[in-house]
């Protein structure tokens, strides 16, 4: 398992772990990887193996991130180079989703169909489907991508976010960040509907 966790370029859930490295079920590749991490603590090794995304990946300890990026010649913090706005817009869709546009640009105060565009181009944001409003707007949501980005579990991992002087808490505040919305039975949307709705 050790091996296949070496050659994977993504997180691989419990089950696809089991049945590539010939283990009965998920509890037993947990068990292996409890063991791994062990081992790797005990000696002091750079890596270890992480829950991210619903799967699992051996990355490199995060305390060490600045010596990979000297390697690699990078000045640059890790992660995606967002614009301030997109950061903004890209945190509002975390902690609100599923999330219309509408919504987004009344907290930010500023137009963000062109911030949307980048963050899908970016695969960190998707069309998860749509309200139940008049003109059936676009719901937002985040991807699989985001959680290996910001090397989150799920969505439960976000942290939570302080209270607003004299604002009441929102749901996101009392209970947490809410689940992924499951996408529009209609399935994906298409390009044009994409580009249409974001021309308005």
């Amino acid at each position: 398992m050790e091996a296949i966790l070496f050659s994977a370029r993504e997180p691989l859930p419990g089950r696809r772990l089991a049945e590539l490295a010939g283990l009965p079920d998920a509890t037993a590749v947990r068990t292996l990887i409890r063991r791994l991490n062990a081992e790797y603590d005990s000696c002091g090794a750079a890596f270890r193996v992480f829950e991210v995304a619903g799967g699992y990946q051996l990355l490199t300890r995060p305390e060490l991130a600045r010596y990979i990026r000297m390697l690699l010649g990078e000045i640059a913090e890790p992660g995606l180079a967002l614009s301030p706005a997109a950061l903004e817009t890209l945190t509002i869709v975390a902690y609100r989703q599923p999330v219309v546009r509408a919504e987004i640009e009344a907290i930010r105060g500023a137009y963000c169909g062109e911030v949307l565009r980048q963050l899908e181009e970016e695969d960190l944001i998707r069309v998860v489907g749509r309200a139940e409003e008049l003109g059936r707007p676009f719901l937002y949501g985040t991807t699989k991508r985001f959680l290996e980005v910001f090397g989150l579990r799920d969505l439960q991992d976000l942290p939570k976010l302080p209270p607003i002087p004299g604002q009441a808490k929102t749901t996101s505040e009392v209970d947490g960040p809410v689940k992924e919305a499951p996408a529009s039975a209609s399935g994906e949307n298409s390009a044009e509907d994409l580009a249409e709705e974001n021309d308005v």
